[in-house]
Formats: structure tokens, C-alpha cells, sequence
């Protein structure tokens, strides 16, 4: 039974199966959000709880394919995995919690990343690359706060609703990073100061060009390390399979010898 759920799993037609209905799950999700007729409603019902069955079926095969079951849950996508679904058999669609039991299965799009290799990677390195990005994101942050509060002390008086105060001076900075209509806030400002476009375009320099490119680069970085370390390991897996062909090869071949020994004993 063991051997029979390992190649389901692993079978290439179950994984798209998996994968197809997330994507109804996703699809449901959206019809939810229209006004339905009462046999739309109860259909979409039926669907909802025969995509809940499914995983609950999908997540007990993985648990008892599993080599080791201790080892499962110690996997943070088999946890999240397992969580919204257990979750979302719990039935709540009428009572206080009804819009837990809707965001739960609004992430269980999310198990799109669980199951496809390549997005865990990228999940992965996203989460490694935090430790680095957060410098970066501080010093964004730092010179964020010296312009706000400069553009806060000369351009209060051109446009208060832009300007009134550093959160909103913050705010209107990030609208220019983004360039959002950034040319319409700096030639609001250089009708009373001429020499304003070098406050914007030093500070787009340093955000939009500089700090943002950084951001990229350790992303980048760190997803090539993660492929790298993904290559090594497929590689060593090959290669410990191959091992393990070569023992059993040897094994045979002994056993060969000790029979063909004793026939010829027996001679």
C-alpha cells in the first residue's frame, strides 16, 4: 500500500490533477463574488466541499507515502498545506466565523506554491534574501525620512494636502518614486522654487535607480544560490541512487558466485 501511494503521489498525472483543481478552487472563488442564482449558489456549495474532500484525500496520501511521519510536519508547506485543510472542514459558512472559513479558502490558492517545485524556490529565496533586504529596506527608509521632512519645511505652503506633515510628505515621495504623475507634484513646487527639480530627481536617483536595483540584485543572488543548491542536491541524489543499483548489482553477482561455488562443490 506504501509503495502503491508513493507512485501516486509521485505520478505525473495525479500532481496536474492536484494542480487543476487549485485552479477551480482559484475560479470559485471568483464566481462567489457575483450575484448567483440559488442552484448557481448550491452548486458552487457541492463544488466547494468535493474540492475540500479532494485535498483532505491529496495531503492523507502525502502524509502516508512519506518515508518518515515524524519528519513530515517538520516541512513548513506539508504544515500550511494540512492547516488550510483541515480548516476548511471545519463548518462555519453560517456562523460568526463565516469570513475565516472564506479567507481560508481564498488561500488555498496559495497551495498552487506548495505544489510546483519552481515556485517554492522562489518563495524560498525570497524568504532567505529578508535578512539582506531588510538593511536595504532601512537605509530606504532613512533617506525617505530626510526628504519628507525637507520637502515637509519648504513645500508645506505650495500644497499642504501633498506636504502637511512627514507621513504624508512619505507618502507623496513614494507616489514619485513610483512615478505616478510625479511630474505634476514637482512642477506644482518649482513655480516657487526654480531649483526644486534637483530634490526630486536626486531623490528618484537614489530610490527608484540605486535602491531598487539593489533589491533585485540580492533577490537575484540569492535564487541563484537556491537553484545551485537545488542542482547539487538532484545531483547527489542520482548519484546515491546509482550507489544503491551498484550494491544490489554487487549483491546479485555475489550471490551469483556463491551458487555457481556450490554447483561446482556439488560436481
Amino acid at each position: 500500500m506504501k509503495d502503491f501511494l508513493n507512485q501516486l503521489h509521485n505520478n505525473k498525472i495525479f500532481e496536474w490533477s492536484v494542480v487543476a483543481v487549485i485552479i477551480l478552487s482559484a475560479l470559485l472563488i471568483g464566481a462567489r463574488t457575483y450575484e448567483l442564482p440559488v442552484y448557481a449558489s448550491t452548486a458552487l456549495k457541492i463544488a466547494d466541499w468535493s474540492i475540500t474532500v479532494f485535498f483532505l484525500l491529496e495531503i492523507s496520501v502525502r502524509f502516508l507515502a512519506a518515508e518518515n511521519k515524524k519528519t513530515f510536519f517538520k516541512d513548513g508547506w506539508n504544515v500550511f498545506d494540512t492547516l488550510i485543510v483541515v480548516i476548511s472542514l471545519i463548518p462555519i459558512e453560517n456562523s460568526d466565523m463565516a469570513l475565516v472559513g472564506r479567507l481560508v479558502r481564498v488561500f488555498r490558492v496559495l497551495r498552487m506554491v506548495s505544489i510546483i517545485p519552481e515556485l517554492r524556490v522562489l518563495i524560498n529565496s525570497l524568504i532567505k534574501a529578508m535578512p539582506q533586504l531588510s538593511y536595504v529596506m532601512l537605509l530606504m527608509f532613512i533617506i525617505f525620512y530626510i526628504y519628507a521632512a525637507v520637502g515637509s519645511l519648504f513645500f508645506e505652503q505650495i500644497n499642504p494636502v501633498l506636504w502637511g506633515d512627514i507621513a504624508t510628505s512619505m507618502l507623496t515621495l513614494f507616489r514619485v518614486m513610483t512615478f505616478e504623475d510625479w511630474t505634476d507634484v514637482m512642477y506644482e513646487t518649482m513655480t516657487v522654487y526654480p531649483l526644486s527639480w534637483i530634490f526630486y530627481l536626486s531623490f528618484i536617483f537614489f530610490t527608484a535607480f540605486a535602491f531598487l536595483n539593489m533589491v533585485i540584485g540580492i533577490v537575484v543572488s540569492v535564487l541563484e544560490k537556491e537553484n545551485a543548491r537545488m542542482e547539487a542536491d538532484a545531483i547527489h541524489d542520482d548519484i546515491t541512487d546509482q550507489n544503491d543499483q551498484l550494491d544490489e548489482i554487487q549483491k546479485e553477482i555475489a550471490t551469483l558466485k556463491t551458487l555457481i561455488v556450490q554447483l561446482q562443490s556439488q560436481r
